[in-house]
């Protein structure tokens, strides 16, 4: 039977027969052992203990040239060893780029032909002794599975430059100071993580997928040198290892609509990501596009989809291309900062969402701050001061976190609690002068009805404001908290996240800046999923770095009252029904059990009205063409064009009933309207105008 417990002694008889070391394996680790049988204290004692007899006259030397010092070897990095059935794969933190003083380690398991993950642990605040000859290094450990011998000490002889990196051993003990088990661990690598990256682009990028940027080339707070996005994280620590998996991802067929919606992202990563596995591991996935459906003011995006998440990003060139210092300054940055959301990396400003919280850092010159809304001079400031680097607590994150919490496919990126027991509360104090309300366009919700949430930005006296438009909780910089009614508080976490650029207005009394959003499946997914009352708040993030809270409201959803009612809250509610409410419809095959029970609402219960919302999503879906890529090595595509009779058909109907809320139908009809003009279909664009101005929802601009 396996031992419950890596860091307790095991029979070393019995560990050499199981895993079957070489000869040479054992003398090596007897030689190492020894290194350790005389300290130096001992050594430095007997040399100079006086003779026991006169010694013979020292004939007169023979001047020598004075020999050039050879440096000596740094010690950190990444180590492994086994002992029995367990592998321990170990992270020295005590020397070479910005040390943080600590050790870590991960525990693996292997029982016949598996190997499978067992805990993490952590010595946040170690004792470091060093001598001339060896790094000693001793502490406690915090993890994530009860240990009978909690205190390490890892010892690692020092050596010259010219010689190969010394092995660590690694000794564990009771706290008593009886020994446990330990592990010889060989050097592997000056870094403490290693990853696997994949990244494909599309063929219409019209701008040279990013290489490179000279730090040197703009003012900024760090030296001059040229970096990439593996030599910024191997800053870090991180060693990135790319792929030979790359795909050019031919959208030539893409005709008119070369712009990628979020349902068309969820599905290319799904079938282009050649490393991708439905498990933890070390592997990411980046995609190089050229247009999202935002616009050029979406940057980025990293795809966190219910299941395994934080498994890759994509960012688009149409925002950031180009080959001037800046734009690859930007490109460089957008990057890195998308990455850094897959090793579950949260906003500067947002910190206190993760849990454990910890606080907000508006003003951290890292990676995963915005520039463009730093609170302390804007971009300007930002770039002037930036290091290119990330700060001190996300680098303990990404070379000394559980490994859960840091491996793609691992923990959901972010948790909620803590921002909800922050922003449920009311306000000490407000100085902002910024107004920020939510509204929901009813009190009253079926159970499975789709919750959209209005959002309107405005200000609280006669003097104009500078703020940004990103109201959507998509994009970041607002976060909206509910309260169940079993009193748990939750925080709405989109399945997709954006990196957007700079988009600001002025604002005074009479201007208002307006969004909506669904918010009823997300990362975690249905957040409406119990009869009950609801309470709800939300935070904007302003950009002197104010966070500027709404009033709470309520809202309750009902419990079925009809066999009708009951059965159209089941038909909702499964995953596929949800993220096609949060995409707007999608043609994914992925998602096609969602898309048939959907058929199934319309074909069966075509009067109800929540039957409504599926010709909401299915009307704005047929608006918009659909890629799917059917070949990822050849880069075959084929494409669904879009169907404007057949959206107008069905957003019609949505308008006609008053039944879902006016934000979202005028979304709808003012999409297919463009979707129309950009066909040139004028004449149908202009009947879908009229019959927005007709209902009192806009008027042709």
């Amino acid at each position: 039977m396996a031992q419950k417990d890596p860091t307790l002694a095991v029979d070393y008889a019995r560990e050499f027969s199981i895993t079957e070391r070489s000869v040479e394996e054992t003398a090596a680790i007897e030689s190492v052992r020894e290194e350790f049988q005389e300290e130096p204290e001992q050594i430095e004692m007997e040399a100079t203990q006086a003779p026991a007899k006169a010694a013979p006259p020292i004939p007169t030397p023979i001047p020598i040239p004075i020999p050039i010092p050879i440096p000596v070897r740094t010690v950190s990095g990444r180590y492994r060893g086994t002992a029995g059935v367990y592998q321990l794969e170990l992270r020295v933190d005590v020397d070479r780029t910005r040390p943080l003083k600590k050790i870590s380690g991960d525990f693996y398991q292997t029982i016949g032909g598996t190997t499978t993950y067992f805990g993490s642990w952590v010595v946040n605040s170690p004792a470091v002794t060093a001598t001339t000859t060896k790094i000693t290094i001793k502490g406690a450990t915090s993890g994530t599975f009860a240990t009978g011998a909690p205190i390490v000490q890892v010892s690692i002889m020092r050596r010259s430059a010219i010689l190969p990196p010394a092995p660590a051993i690694v000794q564990f003990f009771t706290t008593g100071g009886s020994p446990g088990a330990m592990y010889l661990c060989t050097f592997e690598s000056t870094l403490f993580r290693r990853i696997r990256i994949e990244t494909d682009r599309a063929s219409d990028v019209t701008t040279p997928i990013f290489t490179n940027y000279n730090t040197g080339s703009l003012p900024s707070g760090g030296p001059a040198r040229n970096l990439n996005v593996v030599s910024a994280y191997a800053e870090a620590g991180i060693e990135m290892i790319p792929t030979t998996g790359s795909n050019v991802i031919n959208i030539a067929e893409a005709g008119t609509n070369a712009r990628w919606s979020n349902a068309e992202l969820h599905n290319a990563m799904m079938r282009n990501f050649t490393l991708w596995r439905d498990q933890p591991q070390w592997a990411v996935w980046q995609f190089v596009a050229q247009l999202h459906d935002m616009g050029s003011g979406l940057y980025g995006i990293m795809f966190d989809q219910a299941g395994k998440q934080r498994q890759g990003c994509a960012v688009f060139h149409a925002g950031i291309g180009g080959t001037t210092a800046d734009k690859l300054r930007l490109q460089l940055y957008t990057y890195v900062h998308e990455l850094g959301h897959c090793f579950n990396l949260l906003h500067s400003w947002q910190k206190s969402y993760a849990v454990p919280p910890s606080p907000n850092r508006p003003l951290a010159l890292s990676w995963m701050n915005y520039p463009w809304y730093y609170p302390s001079g804007g971009a300007g400031a930002f770039w002037s001061n930036f290091p290119f680097q990330f700060d001190a607590e996300e680098l303990m994150h990404l070379r000394h976190g559980f490994r859960n919490k840091v491996i793609m496919g691992g923990n959901n990126f972010t948790v909620g609690s803590a921002l909800g027991r922050d922003i449920m509360a009311d306000p000490l104090r407000d100085d902002s002068q910024l107004s920020f309300n939510i509204t929901t366009h009813q009190k009253s919700f079926a159970l499975g009805e789709p919750v959209v949430l209005q959002l309107t930005l405005g200000t609280t006296d006669a003097r104009s404001h500078n703020v940004h438009t990103w109201l959507h909780p998509n994009y970041g910089l607002t976060k909206v908290a509910i309260q169940k009614p079993d009193g748990k508080v939750i925080t709405y976490e989109p399945l997709i996240d954006h990196l957007v650029g700079l988009q600001e207005r002025v604002i005074g009394r009479d201007a208002l800046v307006q969004d909506s959003a669904y918010i009823g499946y997300g990362k975690d997914g249905f957040y409406f999923d119990l009869p009950g009352y609801y309470r709800i708040r939300a935070a904007y993030a302003a950009l002197d770095g104010s966070e500027v809270l709404s009033e709470m409201i309520t809202v309750r959803v009902r419990y079925p009252v009809t066999a009708q009612d009951e059965e159209l809250a089941d038909m909702f509610m499964g995953e596929d029904q949800g993220a096609l409410l949060y995409l707007l419809g999608s043609d994914s095959e992925f998602l096609s059990n969602g898309n048939a029970v959907f058929d199934e609402v319309l074909a069966k219960h075509p009067k109800h009205p929540l039957t409504n919302y599926v010709r909401l999503l299915k009307g704005v879906n047929a608006s918009r063409d659909f890629k799917n890529i059917v070949d990822p090595k050849e880069g075959q595509v084929i494409v669904r064009r879009a169907s404007l009779d057949e959206s107008a058909k069905l957003l019609t109907a949505v308008a006609d009933t008053g039944i879902v809320d006016p934000v979202s139908v005028r979304m709808s009809l003012s999409k297919l309207a463009e979707a129309q003009s950009s066909h040139g279909d004028d004449e149908s664009a202009a009947k879908t105008f009229s019959k927005l101005s007709s209902i009192g929802l806009r008027t042709k601009p």
